[in-house]
């Protein structure tokens, strides 16, 4: 009977032990999950988009440039959202241009705008759905 109770003492300090464990084990998945949030893998100003991909991507462009295209590609998108884009000409915001993201592990979208000869420096800011800056591309017109 000292047996069966050393016994038993032994199996329920080892259950003890072990179920901490096994409980950080399952919480790796979520963590995992939170680790893979939105970012923006890649975020270029070009004069076209043409089969989802950005044409004309350059960091400078000649006054003649009638619009160029602010194009995004978003990855850990964990549920629907908007993300937005600022076009700042200088220190001036001129347009703001909410865009759909999808969730998924990948969504390319794209946000347009006329130049009218407006030369100097440009920035567009990617924003998150809190504001929060996530990416910002520079660019000139000359």
């Amino acid at each position: 009977m000292k047996s069966f109770a050393g016994l038993m003492a032994v199996m329920m300090l080892a259950v003890l032990l072990i179920s901490p464990a096994l409980a950080q084990e399952k919480a790796k998945p979520a963590a995992a999950k939170e680790a893979a949030a939105l970012a923006i893998a890649r975020a270029v100003v070009a004069t076209g988009v043409e089969n989802k991909e950005p044409t004309g991507a350059a960091e400078a462009f000649p006054a003649a440039t009638e619009k160029v295209f602010c194009f995004v590609e978003a990855t850990g998108i964990s549920k629907d959202m908007e993300i937005t884009t600022v076009w700042y000409q200088g220190d001036k915001e001129v347009r703001k241009i909410n865009l759909g993201l999808k969730a998924g592990p990948k969504w390319r979208t794209w946000a347009e705008k006329k130049l009218y000869g407006a030369k100097g420096a440009w920035k567009v800011e990617i924003k998150d759905p809190e504001g929060k800056v996530l990416k910002e591309v520079k660019f000139k017109v000359e």
